[in-house]
């Protein structure tokens, strides 16, 4: 074979090798229902904490009595079915989803670590505190559990009532879903701790997300909620920038690292409380849920395009080797 035939192969299986090792690859990355979805199926556990944890920052209480999420990347709770529906913008879902990469999902799991930004006219309702690629293996802990009584209620009817006042609203349900000292994919030992509250009355529903401390890092994150082609979206300031660690700091109820949102309304454009900023203007978007098909979809990264370019060399290599 001729001596730069040789010199270009060796080149090219170097180069696809370095691809090969610096990306993170799912079967998420080229089908939206990709076996990946699929929660884990090492089974949930019970926290036997007797005592609240006393994490900093205006996070409802957790720890004690929660049933704990299995340690997987990537993974998700199994199905939780909730005690009563909660009401998301005039649909009544009997269960959710806790995703292990910071969103919570209705109809299936999803396992999804690249956000998208919203609003991004999907076909999928998404409530999302702190979405980015997340890793409980090593440290962290991602819990839930369902409230119908105790102080926890009360606490959320105080909330919600100096939020939303004039509406004499009374909670009868609450689901809080909490993301302790979980560490970053691939940066272990980083810990972030944020939260997500369902709180549910008679026919109105509100969701309140928490965020305790925030460690920096370089990837995409989406925090907000977005609903089937996004009739209703929300994009919290901070999303897609590099000061991320904003969150903790930042409000639209002037309690720092706390936003409230109203969500059992079906035609109103008035999601916030009246304090709140409008919404971020991001710029509408048409993508499917992973982004595999372009290279320019913002903010989701080039893993489905840098596969595609290894295939390509791959085929490159093959021609050669055959001459």
């Amino acid at each position: 074979m001729d001596k730069e035939l040789v010199t270009m192969r060796n080149q090219i299986m170097l180069f696809v090798l370095f691809l090969l090792m610096t990306s993170k690859v799912t079967t998420a990355d080229f089908a939206t229902t990709s076996t990946t979805d699929v929660p884990s199926t090492t089974p949930a556990t019970t926290s036997t904490t007797d005592v609240p944890s006393t994490t900093p920052g205006p996070l409802y209480p957790f720890g004690a009595g929660d049933t704990v999420s299995s340690r997987s990347d990537d993974g998700s709770s199994p199905p939780i079915t909730l005690e009563q529906p909660f009401v998301y913008f005039g649909k009544p879902y009997q269960q959710i989803y806790v995703n292990h990469n910071g969103h919570l999902t209705f109809n299936e799991a999803f396992a999804s670590y690249k956000p998208y930004r919203f609003p991004a006219f999907s076909s999928r309702d998404l409530i999302a505190p702190f979405w980015t690629d997340l890793d409980n293996r090593w440290n962290g802990t991602i819990s839930y559990r369902q409230y119908s009584s105790g102080s926890v209620l009360q606490q959320a009817t105080q909330d919600i009532n100096q939020y939303f006042p004039n509406l004499g609203f009374s909670v009868n349900w609450v689901f809080v879903a909490t993301w302790d000292k979980v560490a970053y994919y691939n940066n272990f030992g980083t810990e972030i701790t944020f939260q997500v509250v369902l709180i549910a009355g008679g026919q109105s529903s509100f969701i309140l997300m928490n965020y305790g401390e925030i460690a920096p890092t370089t990837q995409d994150i989406q925090a907000g909620y977005d609903t089937v082609s996004s009739i209703h979206y929300f994009s919290i300031p901070g999303s897609f920038q590099s000061n991320d660690t904003t969150f903790s700091n930042t409000s639209n109820v002037n309690v720092a690292g706390r936003w409230a949102f109203q969500t059992n309304a079906t035609t109103s454009t008035t999601d916030v409380p009246s304090t709140t900023p409008a919404p971020t203007s991001d710029e509408p978007f048409a993508v499917d849920d992973f982004c595999i098909d372009s290279i320019f979809c913002k903010g989701q990264g080039l893993t489905g395009s840098v596969y595609m370019l290894s295939t390509l060399l791959i085929l490159v290599f093959l021609t050669i080797l055959n001459n």
